[in-house]
């Protein structure tokens, strides 16, 4: 596995150089993306760990997205998507397909601007993402656990209410919004030598990348991926878009896969990707709640994970006792707690 990844990171950073200038949504969308959203979302706070920064042999800097409204970085991209559409659009309503985070941004943004949300679900979401879906105003369709499912059943309601589409990553203003949680990380921490984001359908890394490296031209950007949904691995590696019509992966925040969009910034800008065990993922959970006293979902947990084991920052390039200064997207905190 270790070669394999060395080889993904070798091919993007052949294509960052030369390619990234022409990458869309560009710089000044982002910074209008921010603008729109800054009035209505937290500025997350950046918080660190001795005791973790000990066990990864590096500086590390926690964007706690977990502490985000709605309890995820979802409601940036889904507050500028929707705070971009014209009178018209809006009162149409929206409609998207989210296995949760951004079902629940969508309605909760929506009901900011006073319209409708029709969100299609899959039937094994987690319910306390269900509930908040509800409790923001969202009407749920439930839908089979794959990608066909959820893109014929969102089809039909967008032909029943004539809504408009608000797909959770396969949109430029998604892509600018999620960005704009790098950006304040590169903001307020200085000299990082990479960002280390989740991926599933890639609107978040992307937007990770274009920030980051909107920023600083030396920074490095790694999507972080369970073995068990490594489409946008397999995808990277193969130059060639993989698809990933269900997995049973416990970070159920992703299971989708990469769009031609986020294919395409992927593509020219990431770093690598990281691939971490279902295993890895639980003891990196426990571990954040034991020393930092947060609770963080499995997709959180999916960019720290890497870290943690002896190979992790050979894997992301860096000497043993380099110790490098490193941003971590803790992108959610939904996760139903049982006792």
């Amino acid at each position: 596995m270790q070669k394999k990844i060395h080889y993904t990171y070798e091919m993007a950073t052949t294509n960052t150089a030369t390619k990234s200038s022409n990458i869309q949504p560009d710089w000044k969308t982002i910074l209008e993306a921010h603008d729109r959203i800054r009035p209505r979302i937290h500025q997350t706070p950046v918080l660190t760990s001795r005791s973790i920064d000990e066990l990864a042999g590096a500086q590390l800097f926690f964007k706690c997205e977990n502490l985000q409204k709605t309890g995820s970085f979802k409601i940036r991209g889904a507050t500028n998507a929707i705070f971009s559409l014209s009178e018209e659009e809006a009162q149409r309503g929206v409609v998207t397909h989210s296995s949760g985070n951004h079902a629940a941004a969508v309605a909760c943004a929506a009901g900011w601007r006073g319209i409708r949300a029709s969100i299609v679900m899959p039937r094994n979401a987690p319910k306390v993402k269900c509930r908040a879906v509800e409790w923001y105003g969202g009407k749920i369709t439930f839908c089979e656990p794959n990608v066909t499912s959820r893109a014929e059943t969102a089809a039909r309601i967008l032909a029943a209410t004539g809504g408009v589409l608000v797909h959770p990553y396969d949109d430029d203003r998604i892509i600018a919004g999620q960005s704009t949680a790098a950006k304040e990380l590169m903001e307020e921490v200085t000299g990082l030598d990479a960002v280390l984001s989740p991926v599933s359908g890639g609107g978040l890394l992307s937007g990770t990348c274009l920030a980051a490296k909107g920023t600083s031209a030396d920074v490095r950007v790694f999507g972080c991926e369970p073995q068990q949904a490594d489409d946008a691995y397999r995808s990277l590696t193969s130059g060639t878009l993989q698809s990933l019509e269900s997995s049973d992966t416990i970070a159920d925040g992703l299971r989708a896969s990469l769009a031609p969009r986020t294919f395409a910034i992927l593509r020219q800008c990431v770093d690598g990707i990281l691939l971490v065990s279902e295993g890895e993922i639980l003891a990196t959970m426990q571990l954040v709640w034991e020393r930092m006293k947060m609770v963080i979902e499995p997709s959180s947990a999916v960019a720290l994970a890497p870290l943690l084991r002896k190979s992790g920052l050979a894997e992301m390039g860096f000497a043993e006792g380099s110790n490098p200064r490193l941003g971590i997207i803790l992108s959610g905190g939904n996760v139903e707690l049982k006792w």
